[in-house]
């Protein structure tokens, strides 16, 4: 996985299904026990990025209303749930081969802004592809970004999120 935090990585920082950590037995951690973050209002500009309002965009995703139709809007409406701290989205988004039980996700941090750096495939005619981004976030006063270059796959016709590539 490539991952690179500016400065050290926080502690509890969920990003990425591969920063998010997965809750720990014995301990309370399930999603959705968890302090819920608020997520945007549908008509507030999406987190994702794209000129559009979160509920026409991302939020119609998290909502089950449709499902991604490419590798680079699953990883952004992803980007959007760590936003919104919708763990459930992460998950049935997330591969059942690397998918961890349950999500514990940090309400503490704040995301504030997602840059796409490339993709490869994981367009309409593609069964797999790559998107490198770049997600910024807040956290104990500091700020800090953390990239990744993440691989997704189709299953059953929908876009899911793989596992993040070590390059």
């Amino acid at each position: 996985m490539s991952r690179r935090h500016t400065p050290a990585k926080p502690a509890k920082t969920a990003k990425s299904a591969k920063s998010a950590k997965p809750a720990r037995s014995g301990k309370p951690g399930n999603a959705a026990a968890a302090p819920r973050i608020q997520p945007p209002a549908d008509g507030a500009a999406c987190p994702c990025g794209l000129d559009a309002a979160y509920g026409d965009c991302c939020g119609r995703f998290h909502r089950g209303e449709g499902t991604a139709p490419s590798a680079e809007r699953l990883m952004r409406s992803r980007y959007s749930a760590f936003v919104a701290g919708d763990a459930a989205y992460l998950l049935r988004t997330w591969h059942p081969d690397t998918r961890p039980e349950r999500l514990e996700l940090d309400p503490k941090t704040r995301w504030l802004g997602l840059e796409v750096l490339e993709t490869s495939g994981g367009g309409a005619f593609h069964s797999e592809g790559t998107v490198r981004f770049r997600a910024r976030f807040r956290e104990a006063g500091r700020e800090g970004a953390v990239d990744e270059h993440s691989t997704f796959v189709r299953l059953d016709g929908a876009w899911v999120y793989v596992t993040a590539l070590g390059d």
